[in-house]
């Protein structure tokens, strides 16, 4: 199950107290102080992990906390450290502190291993050696351990992918991503098959690759939450390139396309700004009398309006797949250089 989003309580462990203590030994009659200082407290820690895509595990259990310090022995012992707790959260999650009521951003998850202490653990109280002096040789008092802190925490997992597939539902996106990657996304011939979205990794020959998200079809008014599209929508934030995917069975494709961009420039104005690629998908449908025709009407209709380009694709024959995929990647090339 993919869940994008989760909210959780952190809270880190209490330092350990300070002892107070004197050395007992024999024909020791006045030994000094040996108290030990308290161990500090575990710290709350998040980890990238690339090999989790989901806060499924965040959803259910709600309360995370690390363990306490040890107090302070004598013999100048000091106690035992807390165990950190450890969360490991998907790339791209973002962590926002929600403890009194406002919503603030505290962290945001880019790569694998990275790791951000959240919550730091109280330090540990001092034990009364820490205290002697030539005043006072013998002080009867140590410090307690720092107290634990927690937060709540609101975690909202964006997708990072390097191409975003963008259609209404029902345009065939889910089988481009399972023809063009090992993606197994669930295909049927009813809108709203893909109600989750779904990674895929694209090979170009043996050594080139990239990332592609099947992002759920989106209708008008997505911007609004309409057919959940806010909740669809942010995960096409992080993407490098969107690929808009229009069906050739539609009554107006060029319609289809202009209503596409407004859903995700309402959404998001920087969206706009992003590297694309148009193609006009399931063109295996057409009559092979008809298709040269209408693919020049649909190109000339694109070109002429929008100063766009627009190719036809079909996952089902193959058609322009590869051709597809290398222009893709050479934008994608390009983006890294200019990055």
């Amino acid at each position: 199950m993919f869940i994008d989003y989760a909210k959780i309580r952190v809270e880190s462990g209490k330092g350990g107290n300070g002892c107070v203590s004197f050395r007992r030994e024999k024909f020791v009659s006045k030994g000094g102080p040996d108290g030990g200082d308290g161990g500090k407290g575990g710290n709350v820690i998040v980890v990238g992990d690339e090999n989790v895509n989901t806060l499924l595990a965040y959803r259910y259990n709600h309360f995370y906390k690390a363990k306490n310090g040890r107090n302070g022995m004598g013999n100048n012992k000091t106690g035992a450290r807390g165990e950190d707790i450890i969360l490991r959260f998907p790339l791209g999650t973002e962590i926002y502190d929600i403890t009194h009521g406002e919503k603030n951003k505290i962290a945001e998850i880019t790569h694998n291993n990275e790791k951000i202490v959240i919550v730091k653990g109280g330090n540990g109280g001092r034990g009364n050696t820490r205290f002697k002096s030539a005043t006072n040789k013998a002080p009867r008092f140590a410090k307690p351990g720092g107290n634990s802190e927690y937060f709540e925490l609101e975690l909202n997992l964006k997708l990072m992918a390097d191409v975003g597939l963008v259609g209404f539902p029902n345009a065939g996106k889910s089988t481009l991503l399972s023809v063009v990657s090992e993606a197994h996304p669930k295909i049927a011939d009813y809108r709203f098959t893909t109600l989750e979205p779904t990674l895929g990794v694209v090979h170009i020959g043996n050594f080139e690759t990239f990332v592609m998200a099947d992002i759920p079809g989106l209708i008008e008014g997505a911007h609004d939450g309409k057919g959940l599209g806010v909740q669809f929508l942010k995960h096409i934030q992080r993407t490098k390139i969107l690929l808009f995917m229009i069906d050739v069975n539609s009554i107006d494709p060029f319609d289809d396309y202009q209503v596409l961009k407004k859903e995700l420039h309402l959404y998001d104005p920087y969206l706009d700004k992003k590297p694309h690629v148009i193609v006009l998908s399931k063109i295996d449908t057409v009559p092979e009398n008809e298709k040269k025709d209408l693919v020049q009407i649909m190109k000339g209709e694109f070109e002429e309006k929008l100063h766009e380009q627009i190719f036809p694709i079909s996952s089902v024959s193959g058609e322009n797949i590869r051709e597809m995929k290398k222009k893709l990647i050479n934008i994608l090339k390009k983006d890294d250089e200019e990055n």
